[in-house]
């Protein structure tokens, strides 16, 4: 999907769902939020008529408490009060649901149906999403704080295609005939790899989920996933439908819980043979040791970033900006592939930095359930209060403090959309990854500068470049060490591109038919041959 068909889905009006808002508070009525203002639409907040009806462990195929009975609240981050109380899984309850993934790969249907038969369950699964499509999007909202809109318009939609491109490969995985130096027969076979662990963050919890669950399902595998602890209940939701589809009991198996404790105890499980995590950078780090101290499993991250926009000279200003704003604000700024540095090129700077100031004031912020609404919270109250911990940072370090910069309203997590100028190279604000709707605009002169300095991080998740030349945008592709380059858009996530980093913002590609190989063995087979007629 390109950028700009991303961006008009958003600012397109969304007609109200009898499953999203309670009777007689519909965004049609008229009520909307204006620039900065603390309207009814932050101070209070539309109900969702969304019932949240699924909130324990699922483990073999049954919805069940935690062994220890206890539970955590997930959070409506518009309020900070609870949604609902959620089964709270630990070391126990994930070995209760490896030895289900176990049991249902060793022994039951799913590994060994046909390909077809699979790919049908996928397809089936697909079809009941899209029928339950405005439940899941309330949830997601619900949860997690991001325009209804985006849930609706983009990522359930998103999350239908990318089960529907797995579905499709199903029945085309397959090894090959390998010639060989004498008289053998060769061939390579694609096997499940067997038990998989997932990880999943909060930031976009149902497409993570199908990044995840999708390819792992394709190819054979049983699941073990852990939710995060701020958004679980849109992930339990569609694994219940995933049932309903026709999915055997114990082939997916969600444990809500911490990362200390049920995270833990799957990234170090003897009996589980592939692990998958997305999130930070240090939890990463942790989440890699536990794999390689247990049983030496293989795994895939996907960390952070902090990926340079490069606009060049001969930009066209007003897109460049359009552009390098929806790249870091998008989802509140909670995107590991954000543009969170924004180097300019000095000939149209002062041009560029005041359209962006403008932009960022006229952002609209308010309940993420009304239409209209360009930013919603942020997910929690620790990730609020590290975001105006970074702006602090920023302005106590010497930038210069265009715009936002403060709460917005007085209940929730909302963040003023902030943009600072005059950044350096060695502020924090440039360095470290915020996770939050805060543009650092940074200025550069050379394309052999620009290029060291966007280099010069520990991260290489992605990269945006803004230019008309198209010798400018090879040299830059080819030069940037990042995992993702997007000339001209950003943030285009179609099920068939592949998506991972370099350096520190992990290993390992998702989507598309890369994706594959991280649920797949391969083994070769040998085979004599007597007096063959051909070789």
């Amino acid at each position: 999907m390109a950028a700009r068909r991303i961006s008009s889905l958003l600012s397109r009006s969304l007609a109200s769902s009898p499953a999203l808002l309670s009777k007689g508070r519909r965004p049609s009525g008229g009520r909307t939020t204006g620039k900065y203002s603390t309207s009814a639409a932050v101070e209070d907040p539309i109900t969702p008529s969304v019932k949240v009806n699924y909130t324990q462990l699922l483990i073999n195929g049954q919805f069940v408490d935690s062994v220890s009975g206890k539970t955590f609240p997930t959070l409506d981050p518009r309020t900070g009060e609870v949604i609902a109380n959620v089964a709270e899984g630990d070391a126990r309850d994930i070995d209760l649901a490896v030895s289900a993934a176990r049991k249902a790969f060793d022994d039951g249907p799913w590994p060994r149906m046909t390909a077809y038969e699979r790919s049908k369950i996928l397809l089936r699964f697909a079809d009941l999403v899209e029928k339950h499509a405005d439940e899941v999007a309330a949830l997601e909202t619900w949860d997690n704080g991001k325009t209804y809109e985006q849930s609706a318009k983009l990522e359930v939609p998103m999350f239908v295609r990318l089960f529907r491109y797995y579905a499709g490969w199903a029945d085309k995985i397959h090894g090959l005939t390998v010639p060989a130096d004498g008289s053998y027969h060769v061939q390579t076979l694609h096997e499940p790899i067997g038990v998989a662990g997932q990880i999943i963050p909060w930031n976009f919890p149902l497409l993570m989920f199908a990044w995840k669950v999708g390819p792992a399902l394709a190819c054979g595998n049983t699941i073990v996933l852990k939710t995060a602890e701020q958004t679980p209940l849109s992930a339990i939701y569609v694994a219940k439908l995933l049932h309903e589809a026709g999915l055997p009991a114990g082939v997916l198996n969600i444990v809500s819980g911490y990362g200390p404790t049920a995270g833990a105890a799957l990234a170090s499980h003897m009996e589980v043979d592939k692990l998958a995590f997305t999130g930070s950078t240090e939890t990463g780090q942790i989440v890699l040791e536990l794999a390689a101290k247990s049983n030496l499993k293989p795994v895939t991250l996907e960390l952070g970033g902090k990926s340079p926009f490069i606009v060049c000279e001969d930009a066209d200003v007003d897109k460049a900006v359009e552009m390098a704003h929806f790249a870091l604000f998008f989802n509140q700024g909670q995107c590991c592939c954000a543009g969170s540095r924004t180097f300019v090129h000095e000939k149209v700077y002062d041009e560029f930095l005041e359209k962006s100031r403008k932009r960022a004031a006229n952002r609209v912020v308010g309940d993420p359930f009304l239409g209209g609404i360009e930013q919603g919270p942020q997910v929690d109250g620790e990730q609020f209060k590290k975001i105006l911990r970074y702006i602090k940072s920023g302005i106590e370090g010497g930038a210069t403090l265009e715009a936002g910069g403060e709460r917005f309203g007085s209940k929730g997590y909302y963040v003023q959309p902030t943009v600072f100028s005059n950044v350096k190279d060695d502020m924090t604000i440039a360095q470290e990854e915020i996770f939050g709707p805060v543009q650092t605009i940074l200025k550069y002169k050379e394309v052999e500068e620009v290029i060291r300095r966007a280099n010069a991080s520990r991260y290489g998740l992605a990269a945006g470049v803004f230019t008309q030349n198209i010798d400018t945008a090879n040299r830059l592709t080819r030069a940037l060490r990042v995992g993702s380059v997007w000339i001209n858009c950003f943030d285009i996530f179609d099920a068939a591109i592949p998506f991972g980093g370099y350096k520190m913002s992990g290993h390992g590609r998702e989507k598309g038919i890369y994706s594959l190989s991280n649920y797949l063995q391969v083994k070769a087979v040998v085979t004599p041959l007597n007096n063959p007629a051909w070789l």
